[in-house]
């Protein structure tokens, strides 16, 4: 945050500043005091507001990039704008529809986050970001159904109701009703539990001798239950989706910036780790420009709120990455929706 209250700023400096945010925020042009004046609204002399701007400079709230080239804010003016003076606009009709028919999608959890993130980009035009939940899925049923010679399809249903299909190997000639044995096994004795939690309560009972499964079952219960287990630990802890958006015509005339940029991105975990600052604050953030390490080169900003479930509990991130000049006052309620929503799904 900005170490200048904005009560120290006369209205007319609060009001020309103001001016200057909204039109680079807008057109990502410097804007000079020729743009100001002729909009009429300010009701003063090119030289009046040129007196504004160059104290507004000497405050560290605008820079000048060119020499006569116009005014655009600094890192520490936009944190000012966000703090103390940007009015947030509620989501329209049709963007919360968007999001939450994004949301409306069957099957694995991964699958409504990646296109909850990719809305979340469409809308924005930004890079869309979301943290997967840290959580394992509890088992209500697990079923392994014969495909033919020396394969089995595992069928997953989840206590939410998520249904997931994974192909497993089998150990050549599987005896007749094996397959059926080991499913109703795993049901009935490991139901309501989570993968890590099923692994861990069938070997204990196998080893103890409290199991009635015979070796051949006992080996399909260990293979049905082996490939959801792998399968957790390969899940992303990141989705991002939209990253040509960040490629728009500003942005390609600095390439360099754009690399950096692009290859910050590709880190997934170092993203990871900024977003978990959000998680743990249990509030939006938002990082301008160089006010985050990972981001400094790019000078982009990161808008980051958590999500939780029914009882609270953070369960995850969700934002955008863009530009410094992102419309803050429209993306900031966006995503706070979108946290909401996606709570409402992980119920």
């Amino acid at each position: 945050m900005t170490g200048l209250p904005v009560t120290e700023l006369s209205t007319r400096a609060r009001e020309i500043f103001r001016m200057v945010v909204e039109s680079y925020i807008s057109s990502g042009q410097p804007v000079g005091s020729k743009t100001l004046a002729g909009g009429g609204a300010l009701n003063l002399s090119s030289a009046s507001i040129r007196s504004v701007l160059a104290d507004l400079e000497s405050l560290g709230l605008l820079a000048a990039p060119h020499t006569s080239a116009g005014r655009l804010p600094t890192e520490q003016g936009l944190r000012l704008f966000v703090d103390a003076m940007m009015q947030v606009a509620e989501p329209t009709a049709e963007e919360r529809a968007a999001i939450e028919r994004q949301l409306d999608v069957r099957g694995p959890i991964e699958a409504a986050l990646a296109a909850t993130s990719a809305v979340l980009s469409d809308l924005s035009a930004c890079a869309g970001v979301v943290m997967v939940p840290r959580r394992e899925p509890r088992l209500a049923q697990l079923s392994l159904v014969p495909l033919g010679p020396g394969r089995a399809l595992a069928v997953l249903v989840g206590e939410d109701g998520a249904v997931e299909n994974r192909m497993i190997e089998l150990p050549g000639l599987v005896r007749s009703g094996a397959l059926e044995e080991a499913s109703n096994y795993i049901t009935a004795r490991l139901a309501g539990r989570t993968l890590s939690e099923a692994v861990r309560a069938m070997r204990a009972e196998i080893a103890g001798g409290r199991s009635a499964l015979d070796a051949a079952s006992r080996d399909l219960v260990e293979r049905g239950l082996a490939v959801w287990s792998e399968d957790s630990l390969r899940r992303p802890v990141l989705i991002v989706r939209g990253q040509a958006n960040l490629l728009d015509e500003q942005a390609l005339g600095d390439l360099e910036r754009i690399r950096s940029l692009l290859d910050d991105l590709e880190n997934k975990q170092s993203v990871a780790d900024l977003l978990d600052s959000a998680r743990e604050a249990e509030a939006m953030r938002i990082f301008i420009g160089s006010e985050n390490r990972l981001f400094a080169l790019s000078g982009s900003s990161v808008i980051a709120s958590p999500y939780r479930d029914r009882e609270g509990r953070v369960v995850g991130v969700v934002g955008v990455i863009g530009p410094t000049r992102l419309n803050y006052a429209r993306i900031v309620p966006m995503v706070d929706f979108t946290a909401q929503s996606l709570g409402k799904l992980i119920g």
